[in-house]
């Protein structure tokens, strides 16, 4: 699997993309951050670009029934990986669409990018 998605502390979820992003697992992932959204109201992202090469060219990518379902529950994304994806990966996670904000952080800036997730 290419995705996976933990629990971090508070609202705070880890979602770790590596190797090649495939629709199948964002299709799993986004099912269960639906039951943790379900759990807790609101949820924050950690995003970790994990050794990751890019996104199945052969998958569909396209549909917004998440984001037009619960793009308003998700409070703050934060994407911690090598800058030749920051472009892809803020498109990705929609950045110029949501309300909420996006931050792009260099890897090893992981304690960073929690504590902008933690702010109010």
């Amino acid at each position: 699997m290419s995705m996976t998605i933990t629990r971090d502390e508070g609202p705070i979820r880890r979602l770790t993309i590596s190797g090649m992003a495939r629709r199948s697992d964002l299709d799993q992932v986004m099912h269960t951050l639906e039951g943790e959204i379900g759990d807790r109201g609101v949820v924050r992202l950690l995003v970790l670009l994990d050794g990751f090469t890019g996104w199945a060219q052969t998958d569909d990518w396209s549909g917004l029934s998440f984001y037009v379902n619960h793009g308003d529950q998700i409070e703050r994304i934060a994407i911690v990986g090598e800058s030749r994806w920051r472009d892809d990966a803020m498109m990705f996670a929609l950045a110029d669409l949501r309300r909420a904000p996006v931050e792009f952080f260099a890897p090893g800036a992981i304690p960073q990018a929690l504590n902008w997730l933690r702010q109010v």
